[in-house]
């Protein structure tokens, strides 16, 4: 299955600006590719790549699923120098293969790329073989959710009134100008937000003058800290980070942990696997520009 097309480039399935954002949708999301960034970049070592720019290429792989180096031929075809391309606007052109760096009017023209001034990592995505996705993906919709009800808590308090409320009264002879001044207080009397105060008179309708009429008791029925814990929870497990690593206690223990064993072991899992991919690259590349990396107790894999 292959991507649509647009024009003279594939369209990636995820939108990647929409991605891209998704850092900032919880703290639990974008603290989770920072670390992994951070953990992956600590055992980079040197080659092609500066520490700037490997840091910049392991967030675009950890954030899109893909990132792009680009490689500088002499007059005879060899490598002889490296960098990494924000990943955010390339694109795979549909006939040559080639790639395409979008432009916007301000920026000028597209930059073009052939086939093989162009190094793509992907994560590997089994409905089409063209573009990567990040391997969070399936956690996306909690870190929506965690972000959705901290913007709804935010919007409860911003509020003034907090939680709506109908205000009834009963009395027949109100007086008019009274009710109208009545209905401007209550309505000027809390912020901005969704939860909406509104005031009704109906006179004779009832045996107490005043009445004070909940629409829902936010404490109850928010549910705020379990949404918060568990969606957290759905988050750090998409991206297989150990709560530990992240100061953080695991649910229903009393302690951390031991975090240098539980470091030992994610760096064996998750933090080689990263860098093996851009390990991958050094069958393109020649002796000086390789990229190497330094794992504690494992040197036979740190590319040297």
């Amino acid at each position: 299955m292959f991507p649509a097309s647009c024009g003279d480039y594939y369209v990636p399935p995820v939108d990647l600006w929409g991605l891209s954002q998704m850092r900032y949708a919880n703290g639990q999301h974008g603290s989770c590719i920072v670390f992994r960034r951070n953990m992956a970049a600590n055992a980079y070592i040197g080659g092609g790549l500066s520490q700037d720019d490997f840091a910049a290429a392991a967030m675009d792989l950890l954030t899109f699923g893909q990132t792009y180096i680009q490689v500088f031929r002499n007059y005879l075809g060899k490598p002889v120098r490296i960098r990494h391309v924000p990943g955010l606007n390339m694109r795979v052109m549909t006939e040559n293969r080639g790639y395409r760096m979008l432009r916007s009017s301000v920026d000028g023209a597209d930059v073009d790329f052939p086939e093989n001034e162009i190094l793509m990592l992907k994560e590997y995505d089994t409905s089409q073989q063209i573009y990567g996705v990040p391997d969070w993906l399936g956690g996306m919709q909690s870190a929506l959710l965690n972000q959705e009800a901290t913007l709804f808590r935010r919007k409860y308090y911003i509020n003034g009134a907090h939680l709506g409320y109908i205000l009834y009264t009963s009395a027949a002879d109100i007086d008019e100008e009274y009710e109208e001044a009545f209905k401007k207080m209550v309505r000027d009397g809390k912020g901005g937000g969704n939860f909406k105060t509104a005031y009704v008179n109906l006179p004779g309708a009832g045996k107490e003058g005043i009445q004070i009429i909940p629409i829902g008791d936010i404490s109850q029925k928010d549910e705020f800290l379990n949404i918060k814990n568990v969606s957290a929870n759905d988050v750090r497990e998409a991206h297989r980070v150990p709560p530990v690593l992240m100061g953080i206690v695991p649910t229903g223990t009393s302690s951390l942990g031991d975090p240098v064993k539980v470091e030992k072991t994610y760096i064996k899992t998750e933090v080689k696997s990263i860098c093996k991919k851009f390990m991958a690259l050094n069958a393109e590349l020649p002796p000086a520009l390789q990229l190497k990396f330094y794992f504690p107790d494992d040197k036979e894999d740190s590319g040297e």
